[in-house]
């Protein structure tokens, strides 16, 4: 296998690891900081794409496209979570599940009835489409480095804000004692409404990202919530850094295995088995990760210690 190709596929797992971390941000923030099982996140990945497949072919415009993802995302998430996640907070685990799982449903059915069945499709720009040289002579396609480059900005971005701000000050109170922080006068409500919006304007920002990627369809964000848990159980949960570390060992486990565990087992066995079970054990081997970083530490790579 050549040096080229590993390469290659190293970055293709780091930009699928920026992708992933921009949906898990969200949902660990959420998760930590309200203690609510989200699986409705999904969805808001999902109108993020819809709504930027729309917006890019009304306008041909395609930064207008992601802000408009984030905005119908955010926006989204904001009225769901007055509506209807704010009376969850008292409500144990299941009750969470069950809800947020019917929010699936009436989002899917919803997305449905007013864009239809079939999948749409949203343009790379042409000011990012193409191939970049890099050193060795690699030729690899401008936008999926762009992809990468936007998941770094977003997560120092994330870092800046939690970190050095006031409002990052509340989001580490409200993690760690909602009551105190609401005694001091603190608005939890508006705190909550206001992570919640800024959880789903990321997932809509993926939804749109990965839209050029892959096709825009209804049931896109279920896949990538499944994976988006993994990554902040292996991270921690409610730890911006252990979200992105968490993402990018998930990305790239994901994508060096399912390059490298077809030839080893070429090594022992006729190319057909070797391909599907290569195929194989390399889906299952971010779920193998996530069950050896739990025997080492329970709480994730960066989760606070019981």
């Amino acid at each position: 296998m050549s040096t080229i190709l590993i390469i290659e596929q190293v970055l293709n797992g780091l930009q699928f690891g920026v992708m992933l971390f921009l949906m898990a941000a969200g949902l660990t923030l959420i998760f930590g900081v309200m203690g609510l099982i989200n699986l409705a996140h999904g969805s808001l990945y999902m109108i993020g794409a819809f709504a930027a497949a729309t917006v890019a072919g009304a306008t041909g415009s395609f930064l207008l496209a992601l802000a408009a993802a984030m905005a119908a995302a955010a926006l989204t998430g904001a009225l769901v979570e007055m509506a209807v996640i704010r009376r969850l907070y008292a409500r144990d685990h299941l009750d969470q599940v069950l809800a947020t799982f019917a929010l699936i449903l009436i989002f899917s059915e919803g997305t449905r009835w007013i864009f239809g069945s079939l999948p749409l499709y949203l343009n790379i720009p042409s000011w990012l489409a193409g191939p970049v040289a890099l050193p060795g002579g690699i030729q690899y396609p401008l936008y999926r480095l762009a992809l990468i480059a936007v998941g770094l900005l977003v997560w120092l971005g994330l870092w800046w804000l939690i970190e050095r701000t006031r409002l990052g000050i509340q989001i580490r109170a409200g993690e760690n004692d909602r009551e105190m922080i609401a005694a001091l006068g603190i608005d939890i409500s508006k705190l909550y409404t206001l992570i919640f919006a800024l959880g789903a304007a990321l997932a809509g920002l993926a939804g749109a990202l990965v839209g050029t990627i892959q096709s825009v369809q209804v049931g896109m964000g279920e896949p990538v919530l499944i994976l988006a848990f993994v990554v902040i159980v292996i991270g921690g949960i409610g730890s911006i850094k252990g979200a992105f570390v968490g993402a990018l060992l998930v990305g790239l486990t994901s994508t060096l295995g399912g390059i490298f565990l077809p030839e080893l087992f070429k090594l022992f066995t006729d190319p057909a088995t070797a391909q599907s079970a290569g195929a194989s054990l390399a889906s299952m081997s971010i779920y193998i990760l996530m069950s050896l970083v739990l025997i080492w530490r329970p709480t994730g790579l960066f989760g606070a210690r019981a």
